[in-house]
């Protein structure tokens, strides 16, 4: 269909469905969009690859959709002519903040499950995501072509999870396109329109945003109310600011440009700002002439993981921060400050959703804008109790952290953590569980092979390599997913690296009182590599308060000094010896330990 010679007031609220594909990682959500793009005539034969709606080389190269796309579709079905827009939104739990913004702008949405691995925990997570927010969601088992395909097994499942009648599970493959229009036509049938009134006021709601180059701000808006159109005067609630609209239109599949947008329509905008700062994720857009009472706008995302990222070579650190600027808009669930660090300089500190996600952010940074980066080790956000107070405060870092006399609780953040695995890797999997300090809460079996464990765990315990290990443990079948619950009382203490007697700020680290000995041993063992030998005695010594817990040394570099006497007494080499220990000692008292960035990369680095 021309876009340009289609009228879309004609598609009024009736006439238009607004989906998401919601699923675990790898069940085919993004091959899916792409066989709806096609079988809409949306993409042609020469437009056509793998992963259309995937546009980040991140994606591309790992195979996994980081940020939800949208694209709008025209498809006809018994007689009338549909506007159909796809939501294509993330499957990994780090990502699911885009999921649950994406809903926003739905009715319904697209439950996929891969027939081979059945229902995983994020497919779990999704499916509450949908159902809290009053969504109409259609079952679909993917990939019934291929090896290994269970799809009795699969329907039992959902129907025993989440209610659904057999009968109404839609079997696919979107490889193949098998099932395909029955998808369309049920969407069509099942999904409601939605709720808009062409003839009120404008109402809308900027759901998500990037940043362009030569444009400017692109916002995704859902036009809940009234109409937008090219030309007109709009207003952003949250800020009261007024712009005048460039360009609007469909994402069909990519930017095309409009007359205007009517309720119920998705469709993105152009008003030519320029920062991060005016496109708030959640805001009301309303005609500038007739204001609106705004929408309440989204929960903000809680960063659960934060890590310090700096640029490696300190001149770069204006073009990092712009970088920054550039991607927060592109992701709205990254927070950052500015942050000193005695070892790397001038940095960020940021807060991330999970481990990929900040592991995806930095090489994004890397990837899109030439940039060369450290990221430190990630950390998480502790409470902390005072004792002759009833303050309260939040500290990241160890060096924030107060004096062990000033403090009379700490908390630590737990999370709710839900692990679907095979039964034959649960007894594995529950204890690498104890390891990290986890309670059980629940275990239960979906069916005679999987089972469902339930734990309550310290986030700083997950934040590391709990997902590498558990992946590993179950030889990649098991899935994990999580939500915060709180914060928990714990026994954490801060851990002080010791250079000959002297602190340094930047390698310490809080740890867990039980396995401060463990860790401290490992940090020294790290450091006594990393430092090159000098020409005095090293002590690299790990402390709690006053208590060293572990303790390494780095030999001396020696110069022969005997090497010019060729005979003679003994006395004289010894009172050569003497004077050089002398003068080592008096160098261990007065002179600096140099550590290379290395060493430091060795601790901070994952």
């Amino acid at each position: 269909m021309d876009l340009k010679k289609t009228d879309l007031s004609m598609f009024t609220s009736d006439k238009i469905r607004n989906f998401s594909i919601i699923a675990h990682i790898d069940h085919g959500k993004s091959t899916l969009s792409d066989r709806l793009l096609e079988v809409t005539g949306t993409i042609s034969e020469r437009q056509k690859k793998d992963q259309f709606l995937d546009k980040l080389q991140v994606e591309r190269e790992r195979g996994i959709t980081v940020k939800a796309q949208t694209a709008s579709m025209f498809y006809t079905f018994e007689g009338s002519t549909y506007l159909l827009n796809l939501i294509d939104t993330p499957g990994h739990v780090d990502f699911s903040y885009e999921v649950s913004r994406s809903l926003y702008a739905c009715q319904g949405a697209v439950l996929l499950v891969d027939a081979s691995q059945g229902v995983e925990a994020q497919t779990i997570a999704n499916f509450y995501l949908a159902f809290e927010q009053d969504l109409t969601i259609i079952p679909v088992i993917n990939k019934i072509d291929i090896m290994g395909a269970d799809v009795e097994r699969c329907k039992h499942q959902m129907s025993k999870l989440f209610d659904f009648h057999e009968q109404d599970i839609i079997l696919t493959s979107a490889k193949t396109g098998v099932g395909i229009h029955e998808i369309l036509g049920t969407i069509i049938k099942q999904i409601p329109a939605p709720e808009g009134n062409i003839q009120a006021p404008l109402k809308a709601l900027l759901f998500d945003s990037w940043f362009d180059s030569y444009r400017g701000v692109v916002c995704l808006i859902a036009v809940k109310d009234g109409v937008i159109k090219k030309g007109e005067v709009i207003t952003l609630a949250h800020d009261n600011i007024s712009y005048e609209v460039l360009e609007i239109g469909l994402m069909y599949p990519n930017e095309t440009p409009s007359d205007a947008l009517y309720a119920g329509q998705v469709g993105y905008l152009i008003t030519g700002m320029k920062t991060i700062h005016e496109a708030r994720i959640g805001d009301t857009i309303f005609s500038s002439k007739h204001p609106v009472i705004p929408f309440q706008g989204f929960k903000p995302a809680k960063p659960m993981v934060f890590a310090g990222i700096y640029p490696v070579d300190s001149e770069e650190f204006d073009m990092l921060r712009d970088a920054i600027d550039k991607l927060i808009l592109n992701d709205a669930s990254v927070t950052v400050e500015k942050k000193t660090s005695p070892a790397l300089g001038l940095g960020f500190r940021c807060g991330f959703l999970g481990l990929l996600h900040m592991d995806v952010f930095k090489q994004r940074l890397e990837q899109e804008y030439g940039l060369t980066v450290i990221a430190t080790a990630p950390s998480v956000r502790y409470q902390i109790k005072m004792k002759h107070s009833d303050e309260i405060i939040n500290i990241e870092s160890p060096s924030d952290f107060p004096e062990a006399h000033e403090i009379e609780t700490i908390y630590e953040p737990i999370i709710k953590a839900t692990i679907i695995t095979p039964h034959k890797f649960l007894g594995n999997i529950i204890k690498l569980c104890e390891e990290k300090r986890g309670t059980q809460d629940d275990l239960s079996y979906m069916d005679e092979d999987r089972a469902i464990l339930k734990y309550t765990l310290p986030l700083n315990e997950v934040a590391i390599d709990f997902y590498d290990q558990l992946k590993s443990l179950s030889s990649g079948y098991a899935s994990l997913d999580y939500e915060e619950a709180g914060y928990s009382p714990a026994k954490l203490v801060k851990m002080d690296i010791l250079l000959n007697k002297k602190p340094v700020d930047a390698l310490s680290c809080i740890v867990h009182e039980d396995k401060a000995y463990y860790i401290g041993r490992d940090l020294t063992d790290k450091l006594r590599k990393a430092i090159p030998r000098q020409l005095f005695e090293i002590a690299i010594q790990a402390a709690i308060g006053a208590k060293i817990i572990a303790r390494s040394s780095i030999a001396p570099l020696r110069k022969d000094v005997t090497a010019k006497c060729y005979g003679g007494d003994i006395t004289r080499k010894r009172k050569l010896l003497e004077k050089q220990k002398e003068g080592k000692k008096k160098m261990k008292q007065v002179g600096n330990v140099e550590v290379p960035q290395e060493a430091f990369l060795s601790i901070l680095k994952k």
